[in-house]
Formats: C-alpha cells, structure tokens, sequence
C-alpha cells in the first residue's frame, strides 16, 4: 500500500474509532500512525485497540506506527459550595491551599508547587484562559489576585501558568504507571507533556531506553525559550497548538509553528502539526475553507505529520476527516510552487558522514534523476537522515528491524520494508533493487540510489552511496538484481 504523498497523517483513536474494522478503514483511507491518547480511556482499551492495530499490520503487511500521547501533570482548582461562579472584571478572587468549597471570594488549588514558583503580575489562566487573573499577592500556600478577563468558573477546571517555570515533573505516578504499561503493548513513539527543560527530555528518556523513540509536545512557553536544546535531545517533535495557544497570545503561535518546523527540519527530527486542523469536522461531513489551508501550510512548511485528535477520536466523521485530510496533503504535493517552497526552507547538512552522504544522495537525485532514493538502515537513522533532504525522488527504507519500520511510518517521504539482514554491500544493493522492483517503485532498466552504511548491523554509521541499476529476472537468473554504477 504506497501512499501518494510525503508527509503523513496521525489518527487519534476513541470512542468513534476503536472497532476493528473502523480502524481498519482509517488505515486504507490514508492513516499511518495511531495515536493512543492516555488522557482517557482505560488500559483495556488501549490493548484492544493496540492489538487491531497490529491485526491489521499483519492482514496488509505494511508496518504501522503506534504513538502513546502521556498525559502530563493536570493543574485544576477544586470545587464550589454553589455551583459555578461568575466573576466579574476587577473582582479580587484568591486561590489558597484550604480544602474547603469555594465561593465568589476563593478556592481551592491543591498544587504547592504552583504557589512556590509565583510572583507578583504573573498570569493565571483558568479554563484554558476563558478567565484571566493577575497575581497581586502570594505566598507559599495562597495567590491573591485580581480577575483581568471575567468568566465563569467552575469545578475542577484547568489552571494554566504561562508565566513561570513549574517546579513539576512532566511524568506523574499516572503516567509512569502508563509509560510502563504501553512500552510493554509496544509503542513505537512516546508523546512526553508539559516539557518544560532539556531535562525533562531526559527524564523520560532515562525511563524508555531504547523501547521507543521519544516526542516532546512543545505546549508551554518555558519549552519555547529552550528550543533548540529540547529539540536536539528528543527524537521527535510535536507542535501541541491547542496549549500553546492557551498559554501564549494567538498571534505568535503562527510564526513559533514555523520556527519550530524549521528547527526540526534543520536538526532531522521528524515533526508533528497538531491540534484542531480539521475541528469543524467533529460536527460537519467537510471542513472550512480556513482549516483546509491550515493543514496545507503545515505541508509547505514541512511538517513529517498533521495529526487528527477529535475529529477522528470522538467526532462523527472519523473516516471522512482522514480522507480529507490525504486528499489535501496530495493536492498541496502536486502544486508545482511546493517543490520550489520545501528547496528553499533546505538547511546545510551538519559536518557528519551520514550528512555529506545524505547531501550527496541529494545532488544525485537532482542530477541522475534515479526512480528511488533506498537506504538501508538498522535503527532508521539513514532514513531520517535522507528524509531531511527532502530529495525528489520517493524514499524506500529498507530495515531488518520491524520496531525501525514502525517508526518511520511517521516519517516524511519514507516508505519502510522489513526486510533480510544484508551481510555485504553485493547482497544488500541487490536486495534493495529485487524490493524497488517488487514494491513498484522501479521497473527494469531503471537507475536507483542506495544509501548504507557499513559494517551492517552498527547503527549511526551511513557512509555508503552507491548506484545501480535495475534488471529483469531474466538477466541476472533471479527475482532482480543490480548493477553497480
């Protein structure tokens, strides 16, 4: 099952999408990574979804990718004596630590770590910035504030601190006991919340090991301020634009979607636009004009991904949403400005062996104009390497590892193919133009390019680049072969 496009799409599953055979329709109709979201559901209902996954991976022997999306620390006031209160422009209202039911006056907000890191004129933002307060007072147990956008406020809605560096660790005891349960499923990805530092990257990583490949959900100011280093220590990146825009004014999150694409594009760590591309679709069988041109631009500016979260989880039109979705990727692909757009957003390679040879399978491709880019890979960092490149021609990726398949079924341009261990760079270019050939990518008589590195088996050693072409079976007495330019 080739895809006809490069960047790739996310589906969320839930209530509207956990059958076996809704799963199975999401898949054909252009899905290539599911996300488990772990900020609802059951265990149980993550396995049963995981192992339909895996059901249709064997059924159409295409390797899926599984993201597990942490759910992250939940900040929340606590309840009211009455029920809603309504809060006026200027009214004082004070959170404290004091169990006991609010009124119009106070509440409860049972988060020390909050108090600690507060100072006065920071923001606190409730129901996901619905209500704005500004801090006049605080101290260890208590914020004084005043209310700068009015609002109501209800039980347990969200708190949100834009202004300061939490104290917090992105893992809760939940989502430790989650992490542990969904690398034992086997995801491929984990979506780590509430980063905030490098180290928090390096919390989790310590925690995954080599099980998975780790994402940061760039949703927080304080991630923002140390972008470059988060992104340099994670494996992926997620652009989470629901929080950040709560956080952050509307305006700026535009240009920091940018900047983070270009980051990620520049370091070769796969990247995700998330969070309402296509939200009218929760509702209504289409989208509007505007959510159609956002999902584009996120193609022309690079994005590896564009995810579905509602709209494929627990809106009407799950199978509806992620063929719109293929169909505007596709149609942004044809346009003939989108390769002059992806060239110039190209960055110079760093000074490593896999990216002058990854550079070089670049100026090959523009020059030879070969039918396919093929790497081989054991971990998938060639793969990621040349997908970097954005080269012209579609990129095979052969691996011998199904987990480095998975992976890189959220990477842009990559079709991946569990395939033999090669022992020699003979056996490996041949086995590489026998699956061009089978896989529909080359005909015979065709020129290919192939990218390695040796000795086989060693990750992060891409140091090969070589030419072949592609034979019939009756040239060379097997399936296909090659000859080595």
């Amino acid at each position: 099952m080739r895809r006809a496009r490069n960047a790739k799409i996310v589906a969320t599953l839930g209530p509207a999408s956990s059958a076996p055979e809704t799963i199975g329709a999401l898949f054909r109709a252009g899905a290539d990574v599911f996300r488990l979201n772990f900020s609802h559901g059951s265990h149980a209902d993550h396995r049963a979804r995981y192992e339909a996954i895996r059901a249709i991976e064997r059924e159409t022997g295409r390797p899926i990718g599984v993201l597990m999306d942490l759910q992250g620390p939940k900040l929340r006031v606590g309840t009211f004596a009455g029920g809603a209160v309504a809060l006026a422009a200027g009214d004082a209202f004070r959170l404290d630590l004091d169990p006991a039911p609010g009124d119009r006056r106070r509440v409860n907000l049972p988060h020390p770590e909050i108090f600690a890191a507060l100072k006065s004129g920071a923001t606190l933002l409730v129901d996901d910035g619905k209500v704005r307060l500004e801090v006049e007072r605080c101290g260890a147990d208590f914020a004084a504030t005043r209310v700068k956008v009015p609002g109501k406020v209800s039980d347990r809605k969200g708190v949100n601190v834009p202004d300061v560096v939490l104290p917090l660790s992105p893992l809760t005891d939940k989502d430790r006991t989650d992490l542990a349960y969904g690398l034992e499923l086997g995801a491929d990805w984990v979506a780590l919340s509430f980063v905030q530092r490098p180290e928090d990257v390096d919390e989790a990583r310590a925690l995954v090991g080599d099980r998975a490949a780790v994402m940061v959900k760039l949703e927080k100011p304080a991630a923002i301020g140390q972008l470059e280093e988060i992104v340099r220590r994670a494996d992926g990146v997620m652009v989470a634009r629901g929080d950040l825009g709560v956080e952050m004014p509307a305006e700026q999150v535009p240009a920091i979607q940018r900047r983070i694409l270009r980051l990620a594009r520049r370091e070769g760590k796969p990247v995700i636009v998330a969070t309402q591309m296509l939200e009218s679709m929760v509702a209504a069988p289409v989208p509007t004009r505007a959510e159609a041109s956002d999902v584009a631009t996120a193609v022309y500016d690079g994005a590896d991904a564009v995810m579905l979260s509602a709209e494929s989880a627990s809106g009407q039109y799950p199978l509806e949403a992620v063929a719109m979705m293929e169909r505007i990727i596709a149609e942004t692909e044809r346009d003939p400005y989108y390769r002059t757009i992806t060239d110039a957003s190209h960055t110079a390679p760093r000074a490593t062996m896999a990216d002058a040879v990854s550079s070089a399978l670049r100026g090959v491709v523009n020059v030879l104009a070969p039918k396919v880019a093929i790497t081989y890979t054991e971990s998938g960092t060639s793969a990621i390497r040349v997908a970097r490149e954005r080269p012209e021609a579609p990129i095979l990726s052969l691996t011998p590892s199904e987990a480095t398949a998975r992976r890189l079924a959220l990477v842009w341009g990559v079709h991946a193919v569990v395939s033999a261990a090669a022992v020699d760079e003979t056996t490996m270019t041949d086995l590489a133009c026998k699956t061009a050939l089978r896989e529909g990518f080359a005909a015979p008589g065709d020129g290919v390019v192939v990218v390695a590195g040796v000795p086989f088996g060693r990750p992060g050693t891409t140091n090969l680049l070589r030419l072949a072409t592609v034979w019939p079976p009756e040239r060379s007495g097997v399936d296909a072969s090659s000859k080595v330019a």
